[in-house]
């Protein structure tokens, strides 16, 4: 049984990830924004979950949270995510929700990794998954939703140099793509049902190694161009 801290756990793909961890025997440790999440969360997972309440732009907030939790935390999964704001083209762009959507997608997930690093260390079999998206791949030359698109070229890049400074840790880090899914971000058109994509992910998060860190793959297992 591992000891798994996703962040966003009140919907989308954290919520499907938590879901199908705790089926498979694992305890969660979840991040929410608003206490009504954190109570239904509660209500949810029952003794499976152990509920954080702060948002992840908020190092302040993080840190206290991080230093109030006991024991170790064998995987982070750097799960919450915005899609940006409405104008996110190069040639009209929101410029504050653009701020945002990098604070969110791309500072929050280092601030999250550093705060709760002390945790990581003290696990026999640590590691860091954090979400990304395909659509932040230079060579996918697309310009719609730009702000999320390098909000998460850039996340790419920040936890490639993290997995770099944790090599010798022995704490592998890695990427992925969850795939076009159906949830309120990706829409009712998209590919894959949510629980096709977070039964995927649950097993990156149970074979993650450090042979793999500094990778990008799918939620699939398999291997993606950066």
């Amino acid at each position: 049984m591992a000891r798994v801290l996703i962040t966003g756990v009140a919907r989308g793909i954290g919520l499907a990830l938590a879901d199908e961890l705790v089926k498979r025997g694992h305890e969660i440790v979840g991040t929410v924004r608003s206490d009504a999440d954190a109570e239904a969360m509660k209500t949810k997972f029952g003794d499976n979950i152990h509920v954080l309440t702060f948002d992840v732009t908020d190092q302040k907030a993080i840190l206290e949270a991080a230093n109030r939790l006991e024991g170790s935390i064998d995987i982070l999964v750097n799960n919450a995510g915005i899609i940006g704001p409405e104008k996110q083209s190069t040639l009209d762009m929101d410029f504050d929700g653009f701020a945002k959507t990098l604070q969110i997608n791309t500072l929050a997930p280092l601030m999250v990794c550093q705060a709760f690093l002390p945790h990581l260390r003290k696990s026999t079999n640590p590691g860091i998954l954090t979400i990304s998206s395909q659509m932040g791949k230079m060579a996918y030359q697309v310009s719609d939703r730009i702000a999320y698109r390098a909000s998460k070229s850039a996340v790419n890049k920040v936890m490639q140099g993290l997995a770099t400074d944790l090599l010798a840790s022995g704490i592998p880090v890695q990427l992925v793509h969850p795939g076009w899914v159906r949830t309120d971000m990706g829409g009712q058109g998209a590919d894959i049902s949510v629980e096709e994509s977070a039964s995927g992910i649950a097993d990156l998060v149970e074979n993650i190694n450090i042979a793999k860190s500094g990778t990008f793959v799918a939620y699939d297992g398999s291997p993606m161009d950066w």
